[in-house]
């Protein structure tokens, strides 16, 4: 047998018995050292490490390569990042998932993960590693842009619809870091723990959403888990994967520090080494030497040939034209348009498109679209603000004052009707950090990238912003970064305040639209943004004394609820320039769902977009309320509709840690409205 027969007899009978069936007895038929060889990436560092300085070429600038038996047919996995776009090539940048998260979208994150898939396609991929599903649970977090916000059931749906739509293209989805990752400068040693209860509701509901959608293949996290290295962790990889969740496909490791004993993560469940045979050189001699078996490494070989059994046979060839077409570019702006976030307005916005007006700041002509790690695309162009301003109101109405000095230009700011500030963060403030070797927390603050040290803007751009709501009478700043930040020292002078994160490639055009009304914005903040740094549970630097944490079942709008606390700005938030009103809300027990229904009107003078989201809450559980469903409406001026929400009831049980069990409350009240704390109750 060979490969293509092997998918052949699956697609003529796809159960998973079939399945299971083809990928043991093609294994069968392998040699020892093809088996081995499917156990590993290889030729990394040639294809991409030193073309870095011989190429000037970069990380996955063609797809990274593990497995492959061309006597059998056995197709390589053929690796690319993300998830902002393909990081392979001059790729589409779409905006990153933070921002994708504050779209409330999830029908859009399916049109976003095909237009991905057909850029994977296209540059030699078959595997995209960019359904980041961490959950975010301090906003100092490094790599927060990279996923969707701090709700297990938002970034369940979200991962679920970018892993549903580069499956269906034949490309085997990777949903990471499993599990419990969301430290950044000392991830390679950070040791967490959670119980139980708190493992299974608050941190792996996503990951389980994601394997129950089709997922074909997981990465492993760094960290730690109750002292096991995540990719070495039998609990994680075996225990819930795959026999509590009847995870099908194959595990790979986070590259180079993933794996730290080869026979430790080969018998735990890690199939593949990544991105190049570095411990899993070992095996050979483990395997002599009894460390690890013929059943292990069999059953690794299984593992990725029915991902690639499953997945792959469905690709079809996709030209390289369609890599930043016309068609994903479009996307990508709609995506920025949709995931932007008006956080305050006086009703100086929208500002007509025939006024003239400034722009002032940092990053008001830079490219800043995330930062410059495993995740950084380079598409063919970015429009800054400024340019994406100057496309709306023209250029001679435009005046520019690049950092945070705008003496020089007093007079002709003043001679516009408005003020544009741009102040947040870049690629060196936060991201992925590569310097997180030293235990001094001065070395990994000036270090590329990293945790965030303070969720203030910084001061020089806070004075920035004083001076300019002192100078100048119509103020708008827009805050760009990946997830929160306090601005209590400032919010009440600004006249409006907008997020629009890291916004891709046409992030400056989509900025323009939202600002002159062209575009009514939608965005809703997938996270807490509270008034103070303590309002978050604790974080860990390299400085601290130890590298053990505990996270617990609170955090976000739920541990705000238990304390009765109010945020700056509330989980779901999103101001309109139209208004929405909720009335008639019944929730109805329709056997597996309960429908929430309610009629929603337009009463303000914009078409506009709404978010109805639906939390649920018990009594004698620990959160107040969980988002368990939503919905973006688009409603016309004047215009009243009669809208349903459906909540699935298994997304509503807890889990009982003693009998091991997932169980139903009595009775749920539910909680709707536009944001997590301006909310209708209703019981069910």
């Amino acid at each position: 047998m060979d490969f293509r027969t092997a998918s052949e007899k699956y697609a003529s009978n796809p159960t998973d018995e079939t399945l299971y069936a083809v990928a043991k007895e093609l294994c069968g038929e392998l040699k020892l050292r093809e088996k081995l060889h499917m156990l590993s990436g290889h030729k990394f560092f040639l294809r991409n490490g030193f073309d870095l300085i011989t190429k000037g070429q970069k990380y996955n600038c063609r797809p990274c390569l593990s497995g492959g038996v061309k006597r059998k047919g056995i197709p390589a996995v053929a690796f690319s990042d993300g998830p902002r776009g393909v990081v392979m090539g001059n790729s589409t940048c779409f905006p990153v998932s933070m921002a994708r998260g504050a779209s409330f979208d999830d029908e859009l994150e399916y049109e976003i993960g095909s237009a991905i898939a057909d850029e994977v396609i296209a540059q030699g991929g078959n595997y995209f590693a960019g359904i980041c599903i961490n959950l975010l649970r301090n906003p100092r977090w490094g790599r927060a842009q990279e996923t969707y916000g701090e709700d297990p059931f938002l970034l369940g749906k979200m991962g679920v619809a970018l892993t549903k739509a580069v499956q269906e293209k034949g490309v085997i989805a990777c949903p990471k870091h499993y599990a419990v990752n969301s430290i950044e400068n000392i991830r390679f040693d950070v040791d967490v723990d959670a119980d139980e209860k708190t493992l299974h509701e608050v941190y792996l509901p996503h990951f389980k959403a994601c394997v129950d959608a089709g997922a074909m293949s997981v990465m492993g996290a760094y960290n730690l888990f109750r002292g096991e290295h995540c990719c070495e962790s039998r609990y994680l990889l075996k225990d819930i994967l795959r026999e509590q969740w009847g995870f099908t496909g194959f595990t790979i490791s986070d590259f180079l520090m993933g794996v730290r004993n080869a026979p430790r993560a080969l018998r735990a469940g890690l199939d593949i080494e990544m991105p190049q045979v570095m411990h899993y050189a070992t095996l050979p001699f483990d395997l002599k030497a009894g460390r690890v078996s013929m059943s292990d490494i069999d059953n690794s070989v299984q593992s990725i040939l029915r991902g690639l059994i499953k997945i792959t046979p469905e690709i079809k060839p996709v030209s390289k034209e369609k890599i930043a077409c016309k068609e994903h570019t479009e996307l990508a702006l709609r995506a920025a348009l949709e995931g932007t976030v008006l956080l305050k307005n006086d009703g100086i916005l929208p500002f007509e498109s025939t006024g003239k007006i400034a722009v002032i700041g940092r990053y008001a002509n830079k490219i800043n679209v995330g930062d410059h790690g495993s995740s950084s695309v380079f598409s063919p162009y970015t429009v800054t603000p400024y340019e994406g301003l100057c496309n709306i109101y023209g250029k001679e109405n435009v005046v520019l004052c690049e950092g945070t000095d705008f003496s020089a230009k007093l007079g002709e700011i003043k001679s516009c009707g408005a003020v544009l500030v741009c102040v947040g963060s870049d690629y060196k403030q936060e991201g992925e950090n590569l310097a997180n070797f030293s235990k001094s927390d001065k070395v990994t603050q000036k270090a590329m990238g990293g945790d965030r040290y303070s969720l203030h803007i910084p001061e020089e751009e806070v004075a920035l912003i004083h001076s300019a709501c002192s100078c100048f009478e119509k103020v708008i700043v827009n805050i760009i970064g990946g997830s929160a930040y306090i601005i209590e020292e400032w919010k009440k002078e600004a006249n409006a305040v907008l997020h629009s994160f890291y916004s891709g490639m046409e992030g400056g055009n989509a900025l323009a639209q939202l600002l002159c009304g062209r575009v009514c914005p939608s965005g809703h903040l997938p996270f807490t943004m509270a008034k103070s740094e303590e309002d978050y549970p604790s974080f860990l630097f390299p400085s601290a004394k130890t590298r053990k944490i505990t996270y617990d079942y609170l955090h976000g709008y739920t541990l705000l609820d238990s304390r009765n606390v109010k945020a700056a700005f509330p989980f779901g938030f999103g101001l309109s320039y139209t208004q929405f009103e909720y009335s008639g809300i019944k929730a109805e027990d329709c056997g597996d769902e309960i429908e929430i229904s309610l009629t929603i009107k337009n009463t303000g003078s914009y078409d506009g977009k709404t978010v109805a989201q639906v939390y649920a809450g018990a009594d004698g559980e620990r959160a107040v309320k969980l988002l368990k469903g939503f919905k973006k409406i688009f409603v016309r001026q004047g215009e009243t509709v009669c809208e349903t929400v459906k909540i699935c009831k298994n997304d509503l049980k807890f889990y009982n840690p003693e009998e091991k069990i997932w169980y139903l409350a009595d009775d749920y009240t539910f909680y709707v409205g536009q944001d997590c704390e301006n909310v209708t109750a209703v019981k069910a």
